[in-house]
């Protein structure tokens, strides 16, 4: 089992578990693994961040590690620029959705993908065992590159249709979250020649619009945004950029579930006999769409890295995570905010309908999603207690009971933060409202014991 990485990546408190000891001596077991550079190193706007990159490019420079700080960049354009620009591997200073006070290290692979659980576990022993070079024959250096967002763009122009879009002039609110997506959303919209309004536009890595993490809960301001600017649809991005979640036309946000859905029935459309690629909490509605169009789902556990790496070995087409995580393999196997927003324009300008009378077009399926908070040393009994009960539920991430494929309760710890999460499907609102009822109160009894 892995100690440091998590769901995505590395994430801590910083500097109180984040240390810049343990920062340093993380990059020296980062930069063994990688063997070579250069290396890109991007961040997000948290405070922490630029302290942060200096003591990993120093790291880095000391086993002869040459790097290029990018700066201020969405996670997803990191990784496409480790692609296309022939770095060795990459570094994405960021906790994408935790609060402030965190901050982490996600790494990426010469493919531009988050290295595998694999290779995580061979980090973390060449980490625990101090095994990396002591003096280099030379130095290395750290350079700047002002090219990934450029790069990134122009990638994610490629996969659209760019003059239909432009056509239509579009309507677009763009909720930033303060996050990372204020370097390129808004340049992706401009090139797109949509009509675009901001909310929480300014860079600030205290997040004090709404926080880092998009919730149909806190996006009051953009659904209010689309209604008063008569916009066609909305969006709004995590602390660093990788995920989105939509508003339609009407207002009403989208779950991550029901935007990937429409997304993946437009893209089925033009590419039947696909693969696509999700975890086990996500919506059962995609089974039904890929049986209408001869595609294959695949399922995996929980977390982007667990999805993106199936994609890679599958040649997926696809691959989604209900937390408005989206992957489109003929850009990047990773969850990428402003190549779905640009897919989602897309589907708006083909299928000459709103957002809001596509979602509703869907197979009726209801999904809910909480949180309970957990002390780490109460989730071994918490999942014993359950398993115990229902010993034949699907025990393979968490614990996912199922009374039918379209109703079922999954309860699985985070892996970024001290809470267990708890997911659920059923086919009316009555029985979810029922079922989330039932299982937070179940949750809630066996931590408090």
């Amino acid at each position: 089992m892995a100690k440091f990485f998590g769901t995505n990546g590395i994430r801590r408190v910083f500097p109180q578990d984040l240390t810049l000891e343990f920062i340093h001596d993380m990059t020296l077991a980062i930069g063994t693994y990688f063997e070579r550079g250069p290396i890109l190193i991007g961040y997000d706007g948290r405070e922490s961040s630029p302290v942060i990159c200096k003591v990993v490019c120093s790291a880095l420079n000391f086993m002869g590690i040459d790097c290029n700080v990018a700066g201020v960049v969405p996670t997803p354009c990191l990784e496409y620029a480790v692609k296309t620009l022939g770095y060795s591997g990459g570094l994405m200073i960021t906790a994408s959705h935790n609060p402030p006070q965190y901050n982490g290290i996600k790494p990426a692979a010469g493919d531009g993908v988050e290295i595998s659980r694999s290779d995580e576990l061979v980090i973390e022993d060449i980490y625990l065992e101090k095994r990396w070079p002591k003096k280099p024959d030379s130095w290395g250096v750290t350079a700047t590159d002002d090219r990934p967002v450029g790069v990134y763009l122009k990638g994610i122009l490629s996969h659209v249709d760019t003059k239909l879009i432009r056509s239509k002039h579009f309507a677009v609110v763009l909720d930033l979250g303060n996050g990372a997506q204020t370097v390129s959303a808004p340049d992706l919209c401009r090139l797109l020649e949509c009509k675009t309004f901001l909310v929480n536009e300014n860079l600030d890595g205290t997040f004090p619009g709404r926080g880092s993490e998009p919730t149909p809960q806190n996006l009051s301001a953009l659904s209010k945004a689309v209604r008063d600017n008569n916009a066609d649809i909305g969006v709004a991005f995590d602390g660093d950029g990788d995920r989105s979640l939509f508003c339609d036309n009407d207002g009403n946000i989208l779950t991550g579930d029901q935007s990937a859905l429409v997304l993946v029935r437009h893209l089925l459309k033009k590419n039947p006999d696909s693969v696509i690629v999700t975890c086990l909490n996500s919506s059962s509605g995609i089974e039904d769409l890929a049986l209408a169009s001869g595609s294959k789902v695949i399922r995996t556990k929980v977390g982007s890295v667990e999805v993106s790496r199936e994609m890679v070995s599958s040649k997926a087409l696809i691959g989604f995570e209900e937390n408005g995580g989206f992957m489109y393999g003929r850009h990047n196997q990773v969850r990428d905010g402003g190549m779905t927003l640009a897919l989602m324009l897309d589907l708006l300008a083909t299928c000459n309908k709103p957002l809001a009378t596509e979602a509703t077009s869907l197979t009726s399926s209801f999904t809910a999603k909480d949180k309970v908070a957990c002390p780490v040393t109460k989730v071994s009994s918490l999942l014993s207690s359950l398993i115990s009960e229902f010993p034949d539920a699907d025990t393979s991430d968490g614990i996912k009971i199922i009374a039918d494929p379209k109703n079922w309760v999954m309860i699985r710890p985070s892996g970024t933060e001290p809470i267990v999460r708890i997911y659920a499907e059923s086919t009316s609102q009555e029985k979810l409202d029922a079922l989330m009822s039932e299982y937070l109160a179940k949750v809630n009894s066996i931590i408090s014991r």
